[in-house]
């Protein structure tokens, strides 16, 4: 499928702000979605192949003092005199808690969200757990460019144009997100605490050691603290993250 979204903070690539059809609902995220997913059920797991994300010619960084503008050219954003390289991805793949009510799109969720990770580039693969029948998935939030821990509380805020593949998995059941990029697993842990965020995140691992390693247990663990590396993915979004990484050419 193929998705255009506003920057997050509503603005279109034009520069003018997307009406919002309800003003009291609509305070989180610009977002394409909730889309159902036939055949999707509770239990299952979520494919979602990001195929390409093509950011916007500008982009922005709220800050105290207003915020920074960038020009998004050739694979480079400008601003303050220096050049960044972009990679751009989409901050928000994920769906809701199976709870009924409103939900913010701010924190991220085992059911995805607001994951904010800079590796989820195009080419990338994210696996989520399903919480509800039909998924209800929703995407958005585009970074032309973030580094890791997105300490500032923003990227470069773009609108973006991105293609996705949507599968459904009956045979990989996940407690946590993971995702397989070039050359590399990726496991995802969340919370409020950064500690238990690396715990659930090491854990994964552990789990996606012994699917595709075929190494558990204590051995998992010895082999996991010699080749495996946490990364802090974003410490701004009230639930904190934290991703692990086994690069393919960790072990001999």
């Amino acid at each position: 499928m193929r998705i255009t979204v506003p920057n997050s903070l509503w603005y279109l690539e034009s520069g003018d702000e997307l009406t919002r059809s309800n003003a009291e609902l609509d305070t989180g995220h610009a977002l394409a979605g909730p889309i159902a997913v036939r055949e999707a059920r509770a239990g299952q797991t979520l494919a979602v192949r990001i195929d390409d994300v093509r950011p916007g010619s500008w982009g922005f960084t709220p800050a105290e003092d207003g915020g920074v503008p960038w020009e998004l050219d050739g694979g480079l954003g400008r601003a303050l005199e220096r050049e960044v390289r972009l990679a751009p991805f989409l901050g928000v793949l994920g769906m809701p808690p199976p709870e009924p009510g409103v939900h913010s799109t701010v924190p991220p969720r085992r059911w995805g969200g607001n994951i904010d990770c800079k590796e989820l580039v195009a080419g990338t693969t994210l696996y989520l757990p399903i919480p509800v029948d039909g998924a209800l998935f929703s995407a958005g939030d585009g970074h032309a460019a973030q580094g890791d821990g997105e300490v500032a509380g923003w990227a470069i805020e773009t609108p973006v144009e991105a293609t996705l593949t949507i599968d459904v998995r009956g045979d990989l059941p996940l407690e946590w997100p993971i995702a397989r990029s070039a050359g590399a697993w990726l496991t995802f842990g969340f919370d409020e605490e950064l500690g238990r965020a690396a715990r659930i995140a090491v854990d994964g691992m552990i789990a996606l050691m012994g699917r595709e390693l075929g190494v558990t247990g204590g051995d998992a663990l010895v082999l996991a603290s010699m080749g495996v590396d946490l990364r802090i993915t974003q410490v701004v979004n009230q639930t904190l993250g934290v991703h692990a990484v086994l690069r393919d050419d960790a072990f001999g």
